[in-house]
């Protein structure tokens, strides 16, 4: 039997590769799609071809790294050209997710955090949610990105009105609800269930 797969989102800077970090301490296992995509963009050589095809050479360092820079500013005022990275990229994605699921078949539970994140696809949602301004300050602390770049990547992704819609909980990351007693509590739940 296959555990059940929850999903973790929040936009930029709420904190939900903390609240992951604090479930994978509590034993979960955690797949982290971002940082999957970034290995699998670098290493997986199906996808790195086709991704070469798409965006030519350019898209690979002579050292064989993916040239981040590069692609962004190709696809950042190219909403059509993004969209087919994602078309490329999401799909395998989501093949290693499935193969990860497997993998963990003896665990309570499983965790996937993702940026993006659909109905149906999960046995529950979470949503970290926390104050546009917090979230704000922390990117900047973070990353070092401007008020500006960070409003800007805000204004693409989901509202927190959408992302309440997905949810089946909502952990408050906004520095006055302890996130540790959220955490427990929400873990008791998923494991009795």
């Amino acid at each position: 039997m296959e555990p059940r797969v929850i999903g973790i989102t929040g936009g930029i800077g709420s904190g939900k590769s903390l609240i992951s970090r604090i479930f994978s301490v509590l034993g979960i296992p955690v797949y982290v799609a971002d940082d999957r995509a970034k290995w699998l963009i670098e290493h997986d050589p199906a996808l790195r071809n086709s991704l070469t095809g798409l965006l030519g050479p350019e898209a690979y360092l002579p050292s064989g790294a993916y040239n981040r820079a590069w692609v962004a500013s190709r696809v950042f005022d190219n909403p059509a050209l993004l969209g087919e990275v994602n078309a490329r990229v999401h799909p395998r994605v989501q093949q290693d997710g499935n193969d990860w699921t497997k993998q963990h078949a003896d665990a309570p539970y499983l965790l996937y955090e993702a940026a993006i994140m659909k109905q149906g696809r999960f046995d529950k949602i979470i949503v970290v949610e926390a104050p546009e301004e917090l979230r704000i300050r922390r990117v900047k602390k973070r990353d070092g990105r401007t008020e500006d770049a960070i409003r800007s990547i805000i204004a693409r992704q989901a509202s927190p009105g959408e992302r309440s819609q997905l949810a089946d909980y909502i952990i408050h990351n906004d520095d006055h609800q302890p996130v540790l007693r959220q955490v427990l509590d929400l873990d008791a739940k998923l494991r009795s269930r």
